[in-house]
């Protein structure tokens, strides 16, 4: 037990902390799981976007029921995260310029100039390229729970004919740097596992 001026300087020492990350009570990142310091586990699922609307009636409606049923049978509490991790097209722009280099038909050269101002517009300032994704997740202290939660969302998910898994360190911590770091990815002070 620490005595008040082992408190006073642990609260004087937060306080003058200059990470975000100093504040967040997380001892680590490990197997897709934030492990908090009371003892919790914070996990979940990502689960892949699907188009309902390019579906016919019958097939919308079937998507529907079953992602209600899914969301009914949740008996704790969970958070729905959207969160926004910016692509990097760098690359896809690379190999659309080899491809126009490589090209002999003017008609395909055309269409490919016009694909590559296209991506060099989206990487100007009045653009952010980024891939929406959703999350769904729970805090839960005994890991048999934490994993038997996520094989049930996954097959929920599955029912409903959507993909979802397990969420990642990575998904984890790009999570983590929107909500703390206004989306910029930090390397200084973040909780890195060991």
């Amino acid at each position: 037990m620490l005595d008040m001026s082992q408190q006073s300087q642990t609260v004087q020492i937060q306080n003058s902390s200059r990470y975000t990350d100093d504040w967040v009570p997380i001892k680590s990142i490990l197997n897709g799981m934030i492990q908090l310091d009371n003892g919790y586990y914070v996990s979940g699922v990502k689960i892949s976007p699907k188009n309902l609307f390019i579906l016919d009636e019958s097939e919308r409606e079937v998507v529907l029921f079953n992602l209600q049923n899914l969301y009914n049978m949740i008996d704790y509490e969970y958070w729905m995260v959207v969160a926004d991790r910016p692509v990097d097209i760098n690359l896809y722009l690379s190999e659309l310029q080899l491809m126009y280099q490589n090209s002999t038909d003017g008609a395909i050269r055309k269409l490919i100039l016009q694909d590559i101002n296209k991506a060099n517009a989206f990487m100007g300032a009045e653009y952010n390229v980024v891939d929406t994704e959703y999350f769904i997740l729970f805090k839960e202290k005994r890991l048999e729970v934490v994993q038997k939660r996520i094989h049930s969302l996954i097959g929920g998910f599955a029912n409903a004919t959507m993909n979802a898994s397990q969420v990642t360190n990575a998904d984890l911590r790009m999570i983590l740097d929107n909500f703390l770091n206004g989306g910029m990815t930090t390397m200084f002070g973040t909780v890195m596992a060991a």
